[in-house]
């Protein structure tokens, strides 16, 4: 059985990587892409676990060689996502999260039409903004350069096939554990899960 692919796309700030990493400890069987980035690594990321940290000229060269499913600058950086990678998982039947923005939705629509895409979006510009000043990673500048980037995210909402509002961190969790559920209850996937079953209750 194939595995599906997800995209989670959300402007900085609106807390999509937490969302992640509380998805992954209540829904089995599921893995989040460890992407390259030409940016340096901030206080407590580690290299392969967070990102694959690589040198400008590396990623160029992994461009070139057509090693990235999706890839796009995003501020002064470069990030990709490893092809091989995923489509290894989803071969072997597991279900994948790629954390990316809308440009490279868009090229991985392009590669993987039945990829399933979800929007998180803040509940409002101002706790938005709340978010990005209470990281304490950025200066003013850098926080209205990320604001300005993020209504231009936002601006691509209507491109995905479900929109979900993070304004209470638990619920929000649960809805979208809802989707990734409600996805390997489709029809040819339990056809395939529980081909056996449905065998011997049609007497064949």
């Amino acid at each position: 059985m194939i595995g599906t692919l997800f995209i989670f796309s959300a402007p900085s700030g609106a807390g999509k990587t937490s969302l992640v990493k509380a998805l992954l400890e209540t829904t089995g069987y599921i893995g989040v892409s460890v992407s390259n980035t030409t940016r340096a690594p901030r206080p407590g990321e580690e290299d392969g676990k967070d990102y694959h940290f690589t040198a400008v000229e590396d990623f160029q060269r992994m461009v070139s060689e057509g090693a990235f499913l999706e890839h796009a600058q995003v501020f002064d950086n470069y990030y990709g996502t490893s092809q091989g990678w995923v489509e290894s998982e989803l071969s072997d039947g597991r279900d994948v999260i790629l954390e990316i923005d809308w440009q490279g939705a868009e090229q991985v629509r392009r590669l993987m039409p039945d990829t399933v895409s979800v929007f998180i979006a803040p509940p409002s510009i101002e706790a938005l903004r709340e978010r990005l000043q209470k990281r304490g990673q950025d200066g003013e500048e850098i926080i209205e350069r990320r604001m300005r980037d993020a209504r231009n995210e936002m601006s691509h909402y209507g491109e995905y096939d479900y929109l979900i509002i993070n304004d209470n961190f638990d619920n929000t969790v649960e809805e979208l554990r809802s989707i990734i559920i409600a996805r390997r209850h489709r029809l040819e996937a339990q056809q395939e899960r529980h081909k056996d079953t449905l065998k011997n209750l049609l007497g064949e």
